[in-house]
Parts: structure tokens; sequence; C-alpha cells
């Protein structure tokens, strides 16, 4: 009997490989081309232009730690903007936060959130919450026409490919700066320390320019590039390594809790490297 896998090439060397069951739906959409797999080991996947985005054994590590660090750091985040993040993950883990007031999304494709809402439903299950406005469009225009409006803002984006090159940018680090209020933090994911090694101290030495507290922390997520990924969270005034015992409230997690908060700062040797002055 015939086996269908399907592969992702995560550097022009090394990839990753799925067993599939079947495959859901595709399309080329207006902006990438959209598939959902249903995979024998990670359930159904999200796929976009060739690159996993989300699955649903995996998930939870990428969404809590996006949100929960950020969130817990701020000490009341009422305000809160996703970049990305189509497929609703991380918009229902900032949900458990009893502060925020309104989460805002704004993703480029709505066909991501289309076929999220079908295929991943546990993920995107949030998104038709009162707290939430979903907007389609371009996150990088929405930042450069806020100011002051943000207590914390997510970039849950792509590698920086297609549309996803500009929220790499110093200038976007910027744009975020003037689109949170005067103690506002913002974290972005900035990819693996063993394939992309110089995006991430790119992306420390420019939010080092515009953010007084700078740091790095990771997670280990086995369907992206090595399975250790990193997060950068740039914050005007709260420091993420001095959250006071008192600011943690319980939540329902299955990766991220209060003594982590602290441990995935504590970084490898290698990746400390990458950020040294």
């Amino acid at each position: 009997m015939s086996e269908l896998w399907y592969t992702e090439k995560q550097t022009k060397n090394f990839g990753i490989t799925l067993k599939v069951k079947q495959t859901l739906h595709t399309e080329q959409t207006d902006f990438q081309y959209l598939e959902m797999v249903e995979t024998e080991e990670f359930g159904n996947m999200l796929f976009l232009d060739g690159m996993v985005m989300t699955s649903q054994k995996d998930e939870f590590v990428y969404h809590e730690m996006v949100a929960h660090v950020p969130l817990f750091t701020h000490p009341n985040p009422e305000n809160v903007l996703v970049v990305g993040g189509g497929d609703g993950g991380v918009i229902r883990e900032v949900l458990k936060h009893p502060q925020v007031k309104k989460a805002t999304l704004v993703d480029i494709d709505g066909k991501v959130i289309e076929y999220s809402k079908k295929f991943l439903p546990e993920i995107a299950g949030k998104l038709d919450d009162p707290r939430v406005e979903v907007k389609v469009g371009d996150g990088f225009m929405h930042i450069a026409e806020s100011e002051n409006e943000y207590d914390v803002i997510m970039v849950d984006s792509t590698e920086p490919m297609g549309p996803a090159v500009n929220l790499f940018t110093k200038g976007f680090y910027a744009g975020i700066a003037k689109a949170l209020k005067e103690d506002g933090v913002f974290v972005a994911q900035t990819d693996n320390p063993w394939f992309t090694p110089e995006l991430i101290t790119n992306v420390q030495r420019d939010v080092k320019e515009i953010f007084p507290i700078t740091r790095l922390y990771t997670a280990n997520i086995p369907t992206y590039p090595s399975g250790l990924w990193t997060f950068t969270i740039g914050s005007k005034k709260h420091d993420p390594l001095e959250v006071s015992e008192d600011r943690f409230h319980e939540i329902e997690t299955k990766y991220y809790t209060k003594e982590l908060h602290k441990a995935c700062f504590v970084l490898p040797k290698f990746v400390s490297d990458l950020i040294k002055e």
C-alpha cells in the first residue's frame, strides 16, 4: 500500500516529513498557498507556502508562549493587538486574561481565518468572542496608523518571506513603539538559532535601539525548524524578569507556568552568544 508523506524543506539541506492521512483543503489565496492537511502524528495542520504554521498536537506551546509572557509582564493589559495569527490561537490564550477588555486581530489573509475556523476549531474557536475584533488587512499598515493605543502587541507572523517581510524591519519595531502606550510591551516570534542565527542577532540589535528593555526567550516546538524557537520581547517599562509573584493568576495552560516565565529567559550559551553586545 502506498503512503503519502508531506515534506517541508525547512532549509536547503534539511526538512521535516509527516505521514498524511488526507488533504483537507488547498488554495492559492491572494497572498500565499494555503494547505490544510490531516497528518498521522500531529493531527490537522496548516501550511502556508509549504511551511508549517500550526498543528493540533503542538500548537499550545507557541500560542501560550506568545501570549502569556507579555500579558503577565504588563500589570494591566486591557487593549491587546495581534498581528497575523489568523488561526486564532494567540487570541484564544489572550482571552484567558480577565484584564483584557479588547483584543484586535489583524491578518492580511482572510482565508487563513476562514479555514482555521473550519478545520482547526479548537484553535480558532474564540475568534467570535465579543471581546475580539477581527480585521482582514495589512498589519504593517495597521501599526503605522496607530498611536498610543495598545498595552501589548504580539507579532504572530510567518517566517520573513512573502507578506511577512516587512514585519522584521527596524521601521516596523519603531511603529510598534509608537502604537504602544507609554508602558507598552511587544513580543515577536524570531525564528530559530540553528538555521537563522543572524535574524535573531539583527532583530535584537534593532529592538534594543528602540526599547529600553529587550530580552530573548525560547520554547520547544517540534514542528518548527530545529524545534528550538525564539521570541523577542521589547518593553518600555516592565521587565519580564521582574514580575512580582502576586501578578500571576491561575490560568489553564499546557506549557506555560509561572516558573517557566522566568526560566524561559535562561538561554543556552550558543544562543546567548548571538545577542551579546
